[in-house]
């Protein structure tokens, strides 16, 4: 038996057990609307469209459905091109350069298409220098990225809580989320840019509309986000790193302080706001979230699983896990061109265990 096909057993071995209400905390699982029998029809595995990647973190589609992909560790951003139920072609557009260790959290992260691509033919990206985390902007023209060069710097890095994901909104303004870097005081303070979500003009500046015209800071009080995605009502929603207790989904609104680290889970604390859902730590440890067919799809790194999230009347109602313990770490999920899924896995990021082919980018049918 695979150290995987172990864990796959483990997990529906414990999925049994709160079936059964022997884990004490089945009623917390119950009131949060969670279950691991999903409901219906489920998403569906239905190819695979790359492997061999090493760590592959941030995903973006260009206009003709060419996803831009970047690895975290290796600097590589990469092209994949076709999105049918087999192996698309995969090629190396260029490397941006980045510090990293494979058991750090740093690296070549997020990365963002510009909503005027076929115009500017511009992309962004977050990475870890030996300074700081930033945000960089460079072109792709002719199969290359040309130079690189940064827009917004000076986000504080670590080995561990280094935000990373981009997501430009409806608005047109680029998000940003940020870690606080191990450093707790990072992320109630205004005046850092670690443990945040930011909102920044294409090239950098504060946005218009900022709570703090003269900042980019637009909430406050986060641990780790490594996920953004805005809904069909144009709302931003974000995945949150808990410590050893609660793993988070946020409902994003400018001016907020989300908590952290006053507060791990609901707290109900007068002037902070708390998550319309909650995990364990072991069942999630979310990473990248998307928004496909009515529902929030969020990966789960050491849960190792997929998460749908059902929204109704502008609330998380409750949610659904999938391919528990399949296909080990899942590190990001996006929602191509298409409307199906592509979910990455993180099985060589230093806390997985890889397999032949890993890791690898899967199709999935919502």
């Amino acid at each position: 038996m695979t150290t995987r096909a172990r864990a796959r057993t483990a997990a529906q071995a414990l999925t049994a057990m709160l079936a059964c209400g022997a884990v004490s905390a089945c009623s917390t699982v119950d009131r949060s609307g969670r279950s691991e029998t999903p409901r219906g029809d489920g998403p569906r595995v239905v190819g695979t469209v790359a492997t061999d990647l090493d760590t592959p973190w941030g995903v973006a589609f260009l206009p003709d459905g060419t996803a831009i992909v970047t690895e975290r560790d290796t600097g590589r951003v990469l092209t994949i091109s076709g999105t049918s139920e087999t192996k698309a072609d995969v090629t190396e557009i260029g490397r941006i350069r980045q510090v990293s260790d494979p058991d750090d959290e740093a690296g070549l992260l997020g990365v963002a298409v510009s909503p005027d691509f076929a115009k500017d033919r511009r992309l962004w990206f977050y990475v870890t220098t030996a300074e700081d985390n930033r945000v960089v902007t460079t072109t792709y023209d002719d199969g290359r990225l040309g130079t690189v060069r940064p827009v917004l710097t000076g986000i504080p890095t670590g080995w561990i809580h280094d935000g990373g994901r981009l997501e430009f909104g409806p608005d047109g303004h680029l998000y940003v989320s940020t870690g606080e870097t191990g450093d707790t005081d990072l992320a109630p303070d205004r005046s850092s840019l670690a443990g945040k979500v930011l909102r920044i003009t294409r090239e950098g500046a504060p946005a218009p509309g900022n709570p703090d015209p003269d900042s980019p800071v637009w909430t406050w009080g986060h641990r780790n986000i490594q996920g953004l995605a805005f809904d069909d009502r144009g709302r931003l929603w974000a995945s949150e790193f808990g410590a050893d207790a609660y793993d988070e989904l946020n409902l994003i609104a400018p001016g907020q302080d989300y908590g952290w680290p006053s507060v791990e889970g609901n707290g109900g604390s007068k002037g902070q706001v708390d998550p319309h859902l909650v995990w364990s730590t072991d069942e999630a440890s979310p990473s990248g979230l998307a928004f496909a067919d009515g529902d929030l799809w969020m990966a789960a790194l050491r849960g190792e699983r997929l998460w749908r999230v059902r929204i109704a009347d502008g609330r998380a109602t409750g949610a659904d896990a999938f391919f528990i313990g399949d296909h080990g770490r899942m590190r990001t999920v996006v929602t191509s061109p298409s409307g199906d899924l592509w979910v990455t896995t993180s099985n060589r990021d230093g806390r997985g265990d890889p397999e032949q082919g890993d890791d690898r980018i899967l199709l999935v049918r919502p």
